[in-house]
């Protein structure tokens, strides 16, 4: 993420220590539920979460350093865990589980927290387009039309249709946060041939997800409708000041451009 243009709370959710973070979390809930099973020792679990590494830059140094050796992510972030919970009770972090039970459950928690974020400003936003449209309702400004003047309308009514696309943008957004805020803990195919699906539930219900069918991976369609629903609610922002500055502009400015001068006045 650029820094300049990503508010801290949003930047820190997608940061090395934020992933692995949630990477092992997702490692200790697991090594946990299995341990309610009887599957790991309970003294086992308990020394897992007590010994847990933290998460800082020397551990995301390590983890990008035995990467290297490994030439695999999660291979890496676990042996790494491992050593530093010790023998033998952090053997049985990553028991019963393959990669993408990790990294698509951790990324769905992830994004989840990101669309919250997002949703909460977003409500802001449609509030304030809603007051401003009451507030200016019979303020007349010039209507526009293939870049002219045409008849009046109030810059009330234009608040309004910026707070009823907004208001849109919101639900697509509150929608798609829905789909992403899923988990898997189902193995390599689904099939839980190696872990009980009780491990996913109480995974999932402590990380605030809905645990899904899936194949090793969660259906990517669902980050395929994230992606469409993020960047049509930003855009929802940016609508208010480009089209007020919009107003602005002149039929001199057209003629202008339709001559071959350059003028940046896009048609309406």
């Amino acid at each position: 993420m650029i820094p300049r243009y990503s508010p801290p709370d949003m930047a820190n959710l997608f940061t090395d220590a934020a992933r692995f973070g949630l990477w092992l979390e997702v490692e200790l809930l697991a090594t946990e539920a299995q341990a309610l099973l009887g599957v790991v020792p309970l003294e086992d679990a308990a020394i897992c979460r007590a010994k847990a590494p933290a998460v800082d830059d020397v551990f995301v140094a390590d983890v990008l350093a035995r990467e290297e050796i490994t030439n695999h992510d999660v291979a890496a972030f676990v042996d790494v865990v491992q050593e530093r919970i010790g023998a033998p009770a952090g053997s049985f972090i990553h028991f019963g589980l393959t990669s993408s039970d990790v990294v698509d459950t951790a990324l769905s928690a992830t994004l989840t927290r990101a669309a919250d974020l997002l949703l909460t400003d977003l409500d802001h936003f449609v509030a304030a387009l809603r007051a401003r449209a009451l507030e200016l309702m019979h303020v007349p400004v010039t209507g526009r039309t293939h870049g002219m003047h045409a008849e009046p309308t109030t810059f009330g009514a234009k608040f309004a249709l910026w707070a009823l696309q907004a208001d849109r943008d919101r639900r697509r957004m509150q929608q798609a946060r829905d789909g992403i805020a899923v988990g898997k803990l189902s193995g390599a195919v689904g099939t839980y041939s190696n872990i009980d699906p009780e491990v996913e539930a109480n995974v999932c219900a402590a990380l605030g997800l809905e645990p899904v069918p899936a194949t090793q991976v969660i259906a990517r369609d669902r980050h395929a409708e994230f992606c469409a629903a993020w960047p049509a609610s930003c855009a929802a922002t940016s609508a208010p000041g480009w089209r007020t500055w919009r107003c602005g502009t002149s039929a001199t400015s057209r003629t202008a451009r339709w001559s071959g001068w350059h003028c940046p006045t896009p048609r309406s």
